[in-house]
């Protein structure tokens, strides 16, 4: 949270113009080509196969990040009081169409006493199909917003699909060193979501961010992420009792299908808007936030309530007292 508040401040005062962008540019393409095929090399594939036995759990989980944000995010431009400017509402939609996390979701489950391995998978899943759907559903909802076309498409296939495919061919060879030396690959996750983060916000700078994200729109976008968030954690919190789910698959489900991916969100949002990503992933930052608070919150009164309890209804949560191998 502090680098991320830090990165953001040191665009805002040292933005990347000129010939430092364009440099900036190719860092950050090559940072997110590398982040990529570190989480191919890492993903154990079968695992992720085994852990297909949780259909109910993955399916309503898919649902919640690819059917329910997406219409959560079109009801937005409706039902918001306080309207967004355009980008920041485009923002919104980008939010709505990303993938699920795994650190965080599955972080939280294990704290809160959940099923951590039906978490790995089901954060794994919507990570792999995110691939494949955010980008076509962000060419359907945002149209002229993006950069998707031919030639978008073939650019997210190299930079993102073709090093994790590279990673999990050579998973055989650099699975077990890697998984050996995750500390010392720690800052290469985190620098390259940084360099992201610099790099869009540096553009972003450039064109006026500070005069299009107004204090009343900053606080209409905080009001809209809070509603997106509890109406996600009531929506599946519901799913999964009219599923029949365990209170450990109960608790797995809730925590993933109500986040997003940050790591996988960013690169994402830099391919699909170019130079126009600056403004457009504050809501995803933004939101990142709020479900790690809201999620830490859920998870330690999850793991005081008695074992054989479901968890309570989530949204009065929300008012109460109170990195794993894979991308996320």
């Amino acid at each position: 949270m502090a680098a991320l508040a830090g990165t953001v401040g040191l665009a805002a005062l040292f933005p990347a113009s000129g010939t430092s962008a364009r440099v900036a540019g190719v860092a950050c393409d090559l940072a997110v080509a590398v982040l990529f095929f570190l989480y191919g090399a890492r993903l154990s594939t079968r695992e992720t196969l085994a852990g297909l036995r949780h259909l109910r759990l993955h399916g309503l989980v898919l649902a919640a990040t690819f059917v329910l944000f997406p219409l959560l995010g079109v009801a937005t431009a409706l039902l918001t009081p306080v309207p967004l400017t355009g980008q920041l509402h485009t923002g919104v939609l980008f939010l709505c169409l990303a993938p699920s996390t795994v650190q965080s979701s599955v972080a939280l489950t294990g704290a809160a006493g959940g099923n951590v391995p039906a978490a790995i998978c089901a954060g794994t899943y919507s990570s792999l199909a995110g691939l494949v759907i955010t980008p076509l559903l962000a060419a359907w909802l945002l149209g002229s917003h993006t950069a998707l076309s031919a030639d978008g498409l073939l650019r997210i296939g190299l930079q993102l699909l073709a090093p994790f495919l590279l990673g999990q061919l050579l998973r055989p060879w650099l699975g077990g060193p890697l998984s050996r030396h995750k500390r010392v690959l720690t800052p290469v996750d985190r620098g390259s979501i940084l360099l992201v983060v610099y790099t869009a916000f540096s553009a972003a700078v450039s064109q006026g961010i500070w005069g299009l994200a107004t204090p009343l729109a900053l606080l209409g976008l905080l009001a809209v992420l809070l509603a997106l968030l509890a109406a996600a954690l009531a929506a599946t919190g519901l799913g999964a009792r009219l599923l029949g789910l365990d209170r450990s698959a109960t608790i797995a489900a809730v925590l993933c299908g109500s986040q997003k991916s940050l790591a996988n969100g960013l690169p994402m949002a830099t391919v699909l808007f170019g130079a126009q990503a600056g403004l457009l992933v504050l809501p995803l930052m933004l939101y990142h936030q709020l479900q790690l608070i809201v999620g830490t919150v859920l998870a330690g009164r999850w793991s005081r309530a008695p074992t054989a309890a479901a968890p309570g209804p989530v949204p009065a949560a929300l008012t109460g007292p109170d990195a794993p191998p894979a991308p996320g």
